[in-house]
């Protein structure tokens, strides 16, 4: 079966939702330059992982939508976000910023956040679990 090419996955999209994916996209791959890019159909996204050894971790995607396009991060709640930038914090996991044109994508403010997905994207289950429970204690005594 052929995979299907992220510019024809955006083709269907508005020009300003489909730039702003475009933009997102490249500012991904310059941020985790061995980052493997694929179309997730079933998903409706563009997905991002790491190598690690010989698996691979899924850290990130690009979701447009035809009013807006998302970049999120499947550990997003595990992201040190002290200026509240990112939504989703209603979610249990993955956090995400929103974007409704191609202007509004700023590098300068994404990259730590793409470099923090990757890295906690490939630790192990338990390094993730310790830092949740970090999370939480901070949460109550805070």
């Amino acid at each position: 079966m052929d995979r299907l090419a992220p510019e024809m996955f955006l083709a269907p999209y508005p020009e300003a939702i489909r730039d702003a994916a475009e933009r997102l996209r490249a500012i991904v791959l310059r941020t985790v330059p061995d980052a493997i890019e694929g179309v997730r159909p079933g998903w409706h996204l563009i997905g991002y992982s790491v190598p690690i050894g010989k698996r691979t971790a899924y850290f990130g995607f690009v979701a447009p939508e035809p009013i807006h396009v998302h970049l999120g991060f499947e550990y997003g709640m595990l992201i040190d976000d002290l200026d509240g930038e990112l939504g989703g914090t209603e979610l249990k996991q993955v956090r995400f910023f929103t974007f409704r044109h191609p202007d509004e994508v700023c590098e300068r403010q994404l990259g730590r956040y793409i470099r923090d997905a990757a890295r906690l994207a490939a630790l192990t289950r338990g390094e993730r679990l310790g830092l949740t429970l970090d999370q939480d204690v901070v949460r109550e005594i805070g």
